[in-house]
């Protein structure tokens, strides 16, 4: 049975919010865990057994980065998943994007097929598909994402849609089971093909 740890992005709460939009006040934290729960019920469906970094809107002050990647890899995860929604300070970049540590081969076939289910699955009211920005390489150092590095286990960062748009934001808020889903056969998707 593959072992898959889900990373609910930020903390919740005044904690740490994560990005937020400035019209609806739709929170990146509540998005990543609500999204983050439905995948683990999909892969526990799946037959994986999976464990969530956080399950509640706020979690105990020792939570921080390498806390979430412990839990990985003290629980020996097969993957690691992160869950978040991207922003920028305009408002028009928008689309889904997924990150992988840079020379994680494994990493860069997990972050291929969630991203490809995104792209299949979700879209907009007028039928396009979600912009496709990409499977990206997250290099140490560099441009480097923490809980990607720090994984002992292939890991990926899902950013489903940017909160920051007007069209993302409200697939963010009415599209959080099909997030879900996507991201969940992205995962069995890999596991098949290992």
């Amino acid at each position: 049975m593959y072992k898959v740890c889900i990373d609910p992005g930020h903390a919740g709460g005044n904690t740490d919010p994560g990005a937020c939009n400035p019209v609806t006040g739709l929170q990146e934290a509540d998005v990543a865990l609500a999204v983050s729960k439905l995948v683990a019920h999909y892969l526990d469906a799946a037959g994986c057994e999976v464990r969530l970094t956080r399950t509640e809107q706020e979690q105990p002050e020792t939570d921080d980065l390498s806390y979430r990647t412990g839990i990985a890899n003290d629980w020996q995860a097969d993957l690691f998943i992160s869950v978040h929604c991207n922003s920028v300070n305009y408002e028009y970049a928008q689309g889904t994007e997924t990150w992988y540590c840079d020379g994680s081969v494994n990493g860069k076939k997990l972050a291929a097929y969630i991203q490809n289910q995104i792209i299949k699955s979700i879209k907009y009211p007028d039928g396009r598909n979600i912009a496709n920005r990409g499977v990206r390489d997250a290099v140490p150092g560099v441009n480097g994402l923490y809980v990607l590095s720090h994984t002992d286990c292939p890991a990926v960062l899902v950013e489903m849609a940017f909160i920051s748009n007007t069209e993302d934001e409200k697939l963010l808020a009415d599209r959080q089971d099909d997030f879900a889903r996507a991201i969940a056969r992205g995962v069995t998707d890999y596991l098949q093909g290992v």
